[in-house]
């Protein structure tokens, strides 16, 4: 039993399901213990939220990215070791994400093998949700900023190797659908279902014929699979990667979209105003629905940090006036906002604002598969983030230990 003394935030606090204007969120250690209207709050807790003064702000939940290769000057693609990966870390929990997927790249598979045995010791301390392969099964032609030299034919031996080493805290791994290998019963999308990893589709050239195929191969191998930590693939930053929908060769977005929509797929937005134009990212939240909608942020080194020179991976990026692109080309090399950014941009683009917080909490929690973190609920961890009115962070909270 607790010897702690109850904590508490008052405050316009966002629910899965409401804004409460004058809510309370408490909790003892490390777990929420009560949610809810001040005025309501149980005998036991009742003096004690009444002495609370309300933040001028709003109170959030932690905040989960499934896709972030970096922030502070660090990037996890590059990180050989613990002290530089905790940096990107340590930039993103200071500005309210409390659950991060460090994201890696295209690459060959001796670094994937070295970064994923750094990025599996910080997941296994917790300072870390999992780890995401963006490649090297995907396709050259809509490669990004990736090194097309380092794509690999999709390799399902490969694909359990780099499970094995990644202990079970492999989340994702970006396949584009139509290269040879990655369906079929020995193809790595299966091997990645049997692993506990979802297949995430993106960088890709593939058909409408061949997504749709895919989309439904993947539900069916995560169904049958005992360790999926979810039952619905992802697709990685939709639009982004990928060929444009045209009304004469739809290719992937529109299939993506309608399983979404349908619930049987999730989909990244990188919702930060330079990838997505915010009026489409408030028409997919229409379409698919929160539930179905992960806010992410591909953030890469530049993140929290001024404009300049910046590596990710084996290639060079050049970030001016906030945007990085690869240097001396075109293509956009990751973001540089923080997820609480991400939700601010959603917002003022008219997305409600439970709505957001949902996508960018509660939404990438059920992707990890882990209902113990997304959402200010009793029960959970006490992971909190109070803001101001215009949505900036000012406080943040992990596991009941404020920072």
């Amino acid at each position: 039993m607790s010897t702690a003394s109850p904590r508490v935030i008052r405050g316009r606090v966002v629910t899965p399901t409401a804004v409460l204007d004058d809510g309370a969120v408490v909790w003892e250690d490390d777990r929420l213990t009560w949610v809810g209207d001040a005025g309501e709050a149980p005998a036991g807790l009742r003096e004690t939220v009444a002495a609370a003064a309300p933040v001028d702000g709003y109170v959030l939940p932690g905040l989960v990215d499934l896709h972030c290769h970096g922030g502070g000057g660090a990037s996890f693609p590059d990180a050989e070791d613990l002290d530089t990966a905790r940096v990107a870390v340590a930039e993103h929990l200071r500005h309210g994400t409390t659950s991060l997927v460090a994201s890696l790249v295209t690459a060959p598979p001796e670094v994937l093998r070295q970064r994923t045995g750094v990025l599996v010791e910080l997941a296994e301390a917790g300072e870390i949700a999992g780890i995401h392969y963006e490649g090297p099964f995907i396709s050259a032609d809509r490669c990004g900023a990736q090194n097309p030299a380092a794509i690999q034919q999709p390799d399902a031996a490969l694909t359990r190797e780099l499970l094995a080493l990644g202990r079970g805290h492999v989340v994702t791994m970006t396949l584009a659908p139509e290269a040879p290998g990655v369906t079929g019963e020995d193809g790595v999308a299966g091997a990645l279902a049997a692993g506990g990893a979802l297949p995430s589709f993106g960088h890709t050239v593939a058909t409408a014929p061949q997504s749709r195929a895919a989309v439904v191969e993947a539900g069916r191998m995560l169904a049958d699979a005992p360790a999926a930590r979810s039952a619905r693939p992802t697709v990685t930053h939709l639009c982004n990667g990928m060929n444009p929908m045209h009304h004469r060769e739809p290719g992937p977005i529109p299939e993506f979209l309608a399983a979404a929509a349908d619930g049987r797929l999730v989909i990244e937005l990188i919702a930060d105003g330079t990838h997505l134009d915010p009026s489409l990212v408030r028409s997919f939240m229409e379409i698919a629905g929160r539930e179905n909608v992960a806010l992410v942020t591909d953030a890469m080194a530049a993140a929290g940090m001024p404009d300049g020179d910046y590596q990710l991976g084996s290639l060079a990026v050049t970030v001016a006036d906030g945007v990085a692109r690869l240097t001396g080309g075109t293509s956009i090399a990751g973001g540089t906002a923080h997820l609480i950014d991400v939700v601010r941009t959603t917002v003022a683009g008219g997305v409600d604002l439970v709505d957001a917080v949902y996508s960018a909490a509660t939404t990438p929690a059920a992707v990890l598969g882990d209902d113990g973190v997304g959402a200010l609920e009793a029960g959970r961890r006490a992971d909190v983030v109070v803001t101001d009115a215009d949505l900036r962070p000012v406080r943040v909270v992990k596991g009941g230990v404020e920072l």
